[in-house]
């Protein structure tokens, strides 16, 4: 989940890299990352050019919509906001990946409703995602929205949240969040041991794999305060099996 930070230096980027060198490096090393920065804003176009050329032309961005459609609109009215967003975005193509929505635990099951005009109003030229904070949404009426959209219910690992196994479209989405009470995630190292953690779910992984085409997995700094190591263990068991 991100690339820019500076504490990832002396250990996955070189001592003295410049910032601005730093997505290059880590596209180096993966094929894919989880952008934060754009649940706070709507990132320019000049910036998204750069994400490009700064990337193989097999790296993919997922993208996070940003949060004054998702927490402070939730989804209403914000018809300029959507517009604006999947425009800036599609600037991306063809390295443009799943776009998650993120939805805060005071959008509940009496928000179904409106997830489901909302979704279907997106255009179908890309993939969804849709990551929930809130139990009471897990149900068989929010599960039929995701599937009849074909959105993948983003599977969370989370002390705040189940497992979840759902799956909802042809791809799934994984997100490692860890726990923030735990782990610092700005020291640049591994702070919490998760190697069973990862192992476990290698299987886990191996078995979405023989539902779905694709699984699109991003780790948290607070997950071992190692994400780098987190996912080279995970790719490096996953290829093993």
């Amino acid at each position: 989940m991100g690339w820019s930070y500076d504490f990832w230096k002396g250990n996955f980027y070189p001592e003295n890299m410049r910032s601005d060198l730093f997505l290059t490096e880590y596209s180096k090393h993966f094929d894919t990352v989880e952008v934060d920065n754009t649940f706070y804003r709507i990132p320019s176009e000049p910036t998204v050019a750069r994400w490009n050329q700064q990337t193989p032309e097999t790296f993919l961005f997922a993208v996070k919509f940003p949060r004054i459609i998702t927490h402070i609109k939730m989804l209403k009215e914000c018809y300029d906001e959507v517009e604006r967003f999947l425009k800036t975005v599609s600037k991306l193509k063809p390295q443009l990946g799943p776009l998650l929505l993120q939805f805060p635990s005071t959008f509940g099951p009496e928000h179904i409703g409106t997830l489901a005009d909302f979704l279907a109003t997106l255009p179908n030229m890309y993939k969804y995602a849709v990551e929930i904070r809130n139990k009471k949404m897990l149900e068989p009426d929010f599960y039929s929205v995701l599937r009849e959209n074909q959105t993948a219910l983003a599977i969370v690992d989370s002390p705040s949240m189940p497992l979840l196994d759902e799956l909802t479209a042809s791809f799934a989405y994984v997100r490692w969040e860890g726990d923030r009470r735990k782990v610092k995630g700005t020291l640049g190292k591994t702070e919490f041991d998760r190697t069973k953690d990862v192992e476990a779910w290698t299987g886990r992984i191996v078995r979405i794999l023989e539902e779905v085409e694709n699984v699109f997995g991003y780790f948290s700094k607070f997950y071992s305060g190692n994400p780098t190591s987190d996912a080279e263990q995970l790719i490096r068991r996953i290829i093993d099996r």
